[in-house]
């Protein structure tokens, strides 16, 4: 998509991209501010940063927000795999450090099963991504899958705009989402979204 077409040819001075796809590409993002159009949502490095999962990773430790058990950077080989299991023990998951959508993904439940997975994992996210780094997560059983709406100015402001329950999926995609979360403990509640207003402001 060619947001100087739109800025040359049309007159629009702003560009709201929706939700996943466009929304998500910090190159899309760069290239309607290169076009003098303005992009409804993060900064291009802001999109960069938060896209790259092992930089997120990074970001959240160094906001302070709690953070599954993982690996710090991608890995580039079976052995710091089994490495990872033998510290954390299983189930893990292999997950594409450079993409998502449930590419790339593949949850180990045994030693036996590793290095089959850590193969697949690899040339999904290769093939889907053209890059097979992968990093390995310690895997959490039926995990409730709860998202912080934040909103933030370019002034520094940023608020939440309270949770929803992403839980209910097919594939590693959501299917419905629900809010506010249903029987979450109030404390907890506040904690997320105090964490999830730390580190956009982090961000």
């Amino acid at each position: 998509m060619n947001a100087h077409f739109f800025h040359q040819d049309n007159g629009v001075d702003a560009i709201h991209p929706g939700y996943g796809f466009l929304s998500e590409r910090a190159d899309f993002a760069q290239a309607c501010s290169d076009a003098g159009v303005r992009f409804v949502g993060p900064s291009p490095e802001t999109v960069r940063k938060m896209g790259d999962k092992v930089e997120a990773r990074s970001l959240a430790i160094g906001a302070g927000v709690p953070v599954v058990p993982g690996t710090n950077s991608p890995i580039s080989s079976l052995q710091e795999a089994q490495a990872f299991a033998q510290t954390y023990g299983f189930p893990i998951i292999f997950k594409a450090a450079y993409g998502g959508g449930g590419r790339g993904m593949r949850v180990v439940r045994e030693y036996e099963e590793l290095e089959e997975n850590y193969q697949r994992a690899y040339s999904e996210a290769l093939t889907a991504f053209g890059n097979g780094a992968l990093f390995v997560e310690k895997f959490i059983e039926k995990p409730r899958h709860i998202e912080v709406q934040i909103l933030g100015d370019k002034y520094g402001n940023v608020i939440h705009l309270y949770e929803r329950d992403c839980s209910i999926q097919r594939r590693h995609q959501k299917v419905v989402e629900i809010a506010p979360a249903f029987q979450l403990d109030p404390h907890l509640r506040d904690r997320l979204h105090a964490d999830a207003v730390n580190l956009a402001k982090q961000v």
